[in-house]
């Protein structure tokens, strides 16, 4: 009975509108702790169903699983189509265990009107989840559209810089410029779809169902047109170099929460790997897009890592270095091949933990010497030998220590990319220096040495709910670093039917269109 259950269930329609249904409950309360109490609640029981996700998946298959189908406007042929594959159910964990942990950190860091500071925060998550979710490409561009909603009010209302008003501001024109294009492409893979299905006197002759428009062909002179339209709506979202220079500006002037989910969660490449290139597998391995795309990893790989390299304020630091990280993941990417794609996806969920963590650890060092201004510090780990701790772990992990989950992710990149193209691999390999040059530089001088004159004489260490925050990141640090196996399993399956669909261009590719029922 509770396997019949567990098959034909709605999962991922709860998993998609608990949030925001747990926001217009939160709108009831007015006890502050109350709100604080119930958001947590909610985030909790979101976790807890998208881990029964995530137990439930079948490893090693390339299968749409849970997949919720229903029509929505017909007569367009767009669907209410939810699933997840090898690609996408590690971010439906992942956006999950972060929701919990920015809830934790703001229960005592945020004190300006909490009540709509956690419904942001839970409609945010509600949007994320729809990107990660959606197989129908309008339902998906719904989403992506409604993010920047929450994602405008949590940076400009609660941010802490002085240029909030501006940084949001800048983070919404630009992901609507990069729409626009990104729209327009959704378009021609729809109209395209209708010249081929009107042909063969199909009954639906519209449709933006991702596994339908797989199998359709798409001229090649086409198909380079609507991959250069996506690329620029994900591109700026994402942001590849070089545009970026939103990223900073957000990152600095944000709540650290809205900084954990920019830069913990990759939405911009995982538009890459989710739609791009398995629509366009013929633009997508073309010689000039290839170059193009590469030659725009390789800078944002070295431009971040030395832009990082001179910053004195350790969020801007963390910004440059998450352009840097993203290079790395561009170029996996389009290494197109299976290591490449494999530890690109891998890197996008371990950034979620590092650079993530180290936003966290970013947030604990503003609310000791209320900025992260290198000034401000100095031989910190003698007063706060904890913080010091988690400090240089997660950063370690950032800078790819072996051991850590940050290692795995950049060595199938770099031995993707070696086998793809060797002088790409070699000039990849030097940000990988600069990464541990730009993180040490900081460490040392703010950790470590004689004590800071700026550095408070009764700064303490980290709190409970900071050390919590901090051992379930390296918890799945050292998980995903020391045993890799079933995060790589989860995705191995959509991995290999990638490389075989680009291998074999747009010859049709039938994905399994009814849900996989788990026995």
């Amino acid at each position: 009975m509770l396997e019949e259950l567990a098959s034909t269930f709605p999962i991922l329609t709860c998993i998609l509108f608990l949030p925001v249904i747990g926001a217009a409950v939160l709108w009831l309360l007015d006890d502050e702790d109350m709100v604080r109490t119930s958001a947590l609640t909610i985030a909790l029981l979101e976790l807890a169903l998208s881990v029964f996700v995530l137990l439930r998946f079948i490893p090693e298959s390339a299968a749409m699983q849970f997949s919720e189908h229903v029509p929505w406007i017909p007569a367009l042929g767009v669907s209410y189509h939810l699933a997840v594959d090898g690609i996408s159910v590690l971010f439906v964990g992942l956006t999950a265990f972060l929701a919990v942990l920015i809830i934790v950190y703001s229960w005592d860091t945020v004190r300006h009107q909490v009540k709509l500071y956690m419904m942001a925060l839970l409609a945010l998550e509600t949007t994320t989840m729809g990107v990660f979710l959606s197989i129908d490409l309008i339902l998906f561009f719904v989403f992506w559209e409604l993010m920047l909603i929450p994602s405008y009010f949590l940076i400009k209302l609660w941010g802490g810089g002085a240029e909030r008003h501006y940084a949001a501001l800048k983070f919404v024109l630009y992901t609507l410029l990069g729409s626009v294009f990104m729209l327009v492409g959704i378009a021609l893979l729809d109209i395209n779809y209708h010249q081929w299905a009107t042909l063969r006197h199909m009954e639906q002759t519209y449709s933006f169902d991702l596994l339908e428009l797989l199998s359709v062909p798409i001229p090649l002179s086409q198909q380079i047109l609507i991959f250069w339209l996506l690329f620029l709506g994900f591109a700026f979202k994402a942001p590849v170099f070089p545009f970026h220079t939103w990223l900073p500006d957000a990152l600095l002037e944000g709540p650290i929460g809205m900084a954990v989910v920019l830069a913990g969660l990759k939405l911009g490449t995982f538009g890459f790997i989710r739609f791009s290139i398995p629509l366009l597998p013929d633009a997508s391995k073309s010689q000039t897009v290839v170059s193009i795309i590469m030659a725009l990893g390789l800078a944002a790989i070295l431009y971040g890592a030395i832009m990082a390299l001179v910053q004195q304020d350790f969020r801007r630091l963390l910004a440059f270095s998450s352009i840097s990280h993203l290079g790395f993941v561009v170029i996996g990417l389009f290494a197109l091949n299976y290591q490449g794609l494999q530890g690109s996806l891998l890197t996008m969920i371990n950034l979620g933990f590092s650079t993530a963590g180290l936003f966290f650890i970013a947030g604990f060092l503003c609310s000791r010497q209320q900025n992260t201004q290198l000034g401000s510090f100095g031989g910190m780990a003698k007063q706060t030998p904890v913080l010091a701790s988690f400090f240089l772990f997660i950063g370690l992990a950032s800078i790819g220590l072996p051991g850590t989950n940050g290692f795995v992710g950049e060595f199938l990149i770099l031995l993707g990319t070696f086998k793809a193209n060797w002088l790409y691999g070699g000039i990849a390999v030097t940000g990988v220096i600069f990464s541990a040059a730009y993180f040490l530089w900081y460490y040392e001088r703010s950790m470590l040495g004689p004590l800071g004159k700026a550095v408070k004489d009764s700064i303490s260490d980290l709190h409970p709910r900071e050390i919590l925050i901090a051992s379930a990141l390296s918890v799945m640090i050292l998980w995903i670093g020391l045993y890799p196996a079933p995060f790589l399993r989860m995705m191995n399956g959509s991995v290999q039917a990638l490389v075989d669909r680009l291998e074999r261009g747009t010859v049709a590719l039938v994905e399994p269109k009814q849900p996989i029922r788990v026995d």
